[in-house]
């Protein structure tokens, strides 16, 4: 297991390295001058060269690249260029959001899809089946921008249950993390269904049915576990995605997270900090993956042996 473990982290380190590569070039070959950005279009040509030489904007690329890695491995994620704070300064209290956010979205993606997903398919064909897929049906097509609006409208301005924006406390985040959740749970309640109702086909549950073991032993400890493999997947990148910034549900609820701060930082052009979030997110999701492929071998062995 151990081996394993660190072979899949190793496979993570040239990802990495090409994300590093990736968002260095994107602002280094991109259109537009961050200096001009820092000191105005109306800065003089003396002025405007003694700060790209100060940022060192005036080297190579190469040599651009070599120093912004060897930062990176530092900690130091370098200087916003609009408010002129370190950019873990800034980015810190966005992250944090982010991973709440998150959390919580994945608690309820859970518990609305994989609930959902059992009950359609042990009652395959029947009333129960045909009205929770036409429900996650609904959760799929739906925008999210309108469930968000839709769930603002009914539980922040008619009831006045939850603040309508904003990150105050417990409570702020229960509408962003339902609207995307609302989604992400019927897309998870449909593949629960699916890889329920291929496992409840195999021999071995016939078997284990014939043996006289009940209908709740056979579904939950034999069925479940073999239908979690396409399940774990969805979830995994579910997870990754709220991650990378779910920039609608922050934007209808003013959610101060990571995805909102960065679509901000690309309209300012903010190099520093666009590179240091996408950087951190590329972080995050490879290590959501490792866990994945981790939960993977935990239940199916074979896989850490092949």
């Amino acid at each position: 297991m151990g081996t394993y473990v660190v072979k899949r982290v190793l496979q993570i380190v040239p990802v990495l390295v090409g994300i590093t590569l990736l968002a260095f070039l994107a602002f280094a070959l991109g259109p537009g001058d961050p200096v001009l950005l820092i000191l105005g279009e109306q800065a003089s040509a003396d002025v405007v060269e003694r700060e790209r030489a100060r940022l060192g904007l005036d080297q190579p690329l190469h040599v651009q690249y070599t120093r912004f890695v060897l930062s990176i491995a530092q900690g130091d994620l370098g200087v916003s260029y609009r408010s002129r704070e370190p950019v873990t300064t800034v980015i810190g209290p966005a992250l944090r959001a982010t991973l709440i956010l998150a959390a919580v979205t994945m608690l309820f993606t859970a518990l609305i899809g994989i609930p959902t997903g059992i009950l359609a398919a042990t009652n395959r064909g029947g009333i129960i089946d045909q009205i929770t897929m036409s429900i996650t049906m609904i959760g799929i097509s739906a925008p999210a921008f309108f469930i968000g609006i839709l769930l603002l409208l009914v539980f922040s301005y008619q009831l006045r249950w939850f603040p309508a924006s904003g990150m105050r406390d417990w409570s702020s985040v229960i509408l962003p993390a339902l609207t995307i959740a609302l989604h992400f749970g019927a897309m998870l309640a449909r593949m629960t269904r699916s890889a329920m109702l291929e496992v409840l086909g195999e021999d071995y549950i016939r078997t284990a049915k014939s043996k006289g073991l009940s209908l709740a032993m056979v579904e939950y400890k034999h069925a479940l576990r073999n239908a979690a493999l396409p399940v774990v997947t969805l979830l995994g990148l579910q997870a990754g995605h709220i991650l990378g910034g779910a920039v609608v549900a922050e934007t209808i609820f003013a959610w101060p997270g990571l995805g909102r701060l960065l679509l901000n930082a690309i309209i300012w052009r903010d190099a520093p900090l666009v590179q240091a979030g996408v950087i951190i997110i590329a972080v995050m999701f490879s290590f959501v993956t490792l866990v994945v492929d981790l939960i993977y071998s935990w239940l199916n062995p074979t896989i850490r042996f092949s």
